[in-house]
């Protein structure tokens, strides 16, 4: 079967920055609904006609992939609102910050704890790889038709472009 609108891939790859430095590595193949909300328009478009077995190498520019970097979207929050146990790189819901910490900051978003004072916690609501270029050599291990619940939903299931709240340790993008 070949990839077409609305349909569901499986894929593994290697993502890299510009300068060839690993910052993912899919092993395991993940589902993708094709023109739902799972993945990036370049990526979409590059897969569509493919069959599985195909690889890609693509090179994305921050505007097709996270977005430029913003800085009116660095936060600073009273470190007195946070838990005692926070440390850099944890994530937070906007809707889930801890009350009073960081009123001015849009809900809708998620925050990367990027740095921790005495007196206050930066928050940082731009996606990890925001202003980055990077490089995608990207497997299509399968195709197949998508259900009526994965196109109503819009998506296969995944969240992978999309960064969730994690404890620290834990994985930016899967």
């Amino acid at each position: 079967m070949k990839v077409t609108e609305q349909c569901v891939v499986a894929l593994t790859w290697t993502l890299k920055d510009t300068l060839g430095d690993e910052l993912d590595v899919l092993v395991e193949p993940v589902e993708f609904l094709v023109r739902g909300d799972d993945l990036l328009e370049k990526i979409e478009s590059a897969l569509l006609g493919l069959e599985a077995g195909a690889e890609l190498d693509l090179h994305l520019e921050p505007e097709e992939a996270f977005g430029d970097f913003n800085d009116q979207l660095i936060f600073l929050g009273a470190r007195d609102a946070f838990p005692k146990e926070l440390e850099e790189g944890m994530t937070f819901e906007g809707g889930a910050l801890p009350a009073g910490a960081c009123p001015d900051a849009p809900v809708e978003l998620f925050y990367t704890v990027t740095d921790i004072y005495p007196e206050h916690v930066v928050l940082d609501g731009n996606h990890p790889l925001a202003g980055i270029a990077i490089r995608l050599s990207l497997k299509l291990e399968s195709v197949r038709e998508a259900t009526e619940d994965e196109v109503g939903r819009g998506s296969a299931g995944t969240g992978f472009f999309k960064v969730q709240p994690r404890a620290a340790g834990g994985s930016l993008l899967h």
